[in-house]
This record gives structure tokens, sequence and C-alpha cells, in this order.
């Protein structure tokens, strides 16, 4: 992969890159040409296609990944791409961390992680359940790895939701064993479900918007949806612990205002909206740490309604 932040005038370029726009334009002799922006997660170049009616130049649209050649020149003191051939390509062409925010840790090496998690269930009727999501639903998986959990916040990148579902689990795991009243089974089986909503309410990247399904209803509603749907594929599915985990989804975010339509009302429930809530804020505390590499006060954060700053030592 060539990265566009390693681009020099002169360049020859054949690689893949992620389209963030594209709009056509005429030049002062009245030719049609195209404007594009090429991206990866290092950058953004100015592109152009002279000649729009080439055999080479195949269809494609914005946040297609597009196989392109040319070569990179200078114009007014900026870098700039002629595109010479263009195609969509094909998915194992690229790999989307190239291109988009991406989580730190190794996707895989975390779904082995919450496997574990899985197999670690003792209650036969919640094993299946999981199962079925992180096992058998195959289109589930995939949607689960590569979903954000967030389109802002915390999480926004690839990989979010299933770094904060595991980092939820993990605390969950860790006030269970602090507090020998909490059911482990249903606390950690909640917290690898929470969220499950999510990969129906945003969009997949690059995109990462929220669909009309995540306007209209929400990850919380859907989530609960989804593992009611899959309980009822479950033969004598208890009826009680289906109420306690739908409970535990529904009241996750602690607080009516905050999009809760129950809250909590059973210690497991309270652990999750707690671990939820710890990992969310947290998670944005380094992002915003990460973003500006200073000691001083960052300034007013609305979303933990407080002026914040990296510690001293």
């Amino acid at each position: 992969m060539r990265f566009i932040e390693t681009f020099k005038d002169g360049d020859r370029i054949s690689d893949v890159y992620l389209c963030k726009s594209k709009s056509t334009a005429l030049t002062k002799t009245g030719k049609e040409y195209e404007n594009v922006m090429l991206a990866d997660k290092t950058g953004q170049i100015d592109s152009k296609i002279w000649d729009v009616n080439s055999g080479g130049i195949g269809d494609f649209d914005v946040n297609d990944y597009v196989y392109v050649s040319g070569q990179v020149t200078s114009y007014n003191g900026a870098l700039q791409f002629k595109i010479e051939r263009a195609r969509v390509a094909a998915e194992n062409e690229y790999s989307q961390s190239d291109y988009i925010p991406a989580s730190r840790f190794d996707i895989e090496d975390m779904y082995r992680e919450l496997l574990g998690y899985v197999n670690s269930i003792e209650n036969v009727y919640i094993k299946q359940l999981l199962t079925a999501f992180f096992v058998d639903d195959e289109a589930f998986v995939k949607r689960f790895k590569n979903t954000s959990a967030a389109k802002t916040v915390h999480h926004g990148f690839l990989g979010g939701l299933l770094e904060h579902s595991l980092s939820v689990t993990r605390l969950c795991d860790k006030i269970s064993t602090n507090y020998d009243f909490l059911n482990r089974d249903l606390l950690i089986s909640c917290a690898m479900l929470h969220d499950v909503g999510k990969v129906k309410e945003l969009s997949e990247f690059p995109r990462n918007d929220y669909t009309d399904e995540g306007n209209f209803l929400g990850h919380i509603v859907m989530g609960y949806e989804m593992v009611m749907e899959k309980i009822k594929n479950i033969p004598d599915f208890p009826p009680i612990i289906a109420n306690e985990m739908g409970h535990c989804i529904l009241s996750h975010h602690g607080e009516l205002e905050y999009g809760s339509p129950k809250k909590p009302a059973i210690a497991e429930a309270v652990a999750l909206s707690m671990a939820d809530n710890i990992d969310a804020k947290l998670e944005t505390l380094r992002e915003c740490f990460e973003a500006k590499d200073t000691n001083d006060w960052l300034g007013f954060n609305r979303w933990l309604d407080s002026n914040i700053r990296r510690t001293s030592f």
C-alpha cells in the first residue's frame, strides 16, 4: 500500500484509494472533466480525470474503493493526482483499516477473547443464545467486527463496536468477582449483547452514518428485538431469563433521558450500565488526549460536562 502522505511530484501510482467525493466540471474551453478526492488513513489528494471518455476509466461512485493508475503532479504549490485508469476494486484488493480510523487492537485477537467469554458461560440457554449470535450467524459476526460503536463521541472507528463490547465484558467479569451476589452468566452475556443493535443502527464504513432504522428506533430497541428473536428459536428458553436479559439491554444507558426506556431494576443491570458508562467516558478521554498532545487544559467537553486535561505526571 502506497500511502498518500508519501506522494511526491512525478511519482507514478497504481493502487487502491477511497473515493471521498466526485463531481463533473468544465475547462475554460468547455471540455468536461471530473474532480475526484481520493483518500486513505494518512490524508487525501485532489485528483482529476481529464479524459472522461477514456476506455480505461470505469464507473465508480463516492465511497467506492477505486483502483487507480496515474501520475502525481504539482499545481499551484499543491500535489494533484492525474487519474489515467480507474475501476472499482475487488474486496480482496484492499483492507479497510488502510483507509479509515481503526481500532489499535487486532480485530481477530479481540474476537477470540470474546469467544473465550462465550465459552465460559455455564447456563446452557444463555450459551446457546450467545453461540447463535457470535458463532452461527456469519453475517452478524462480519458486521459486529467492522462496525463502530458510535458515529462520534467514543469508539467511532472500524472495530469500535467489538472493542467497546469486549472492554465492557472485561469490566463486568471483574465486577462479578468483587460482588459475589451478582449472576456472572447474566451480567457478562448482557455485556456482550448490550450494543448488538448498533449493527443495524449504523451503516458500515466508509459511510458510518445512522440508518433510517437507526434514526427511527435506535440501537437499544433494535438490540432488544434482535435478542428476543434469537431466543424464540431456542427450545424451552426460560421466560424469566429472557425478561432479565431484555431488561439489562433496555436499561443499559441507565437513565430515561439518556435513551433507555427503563431504568435498571436488578443488580446486573446496574452493573452493566456503570461498566458501559465507564468505558465510554474513559475512551472519550483517551481520544481527546490523543488528539492534542499537551498537558494544558483542553476546554469544555460537552459529553463529559467538564473542562478536561491530562494528568500532570
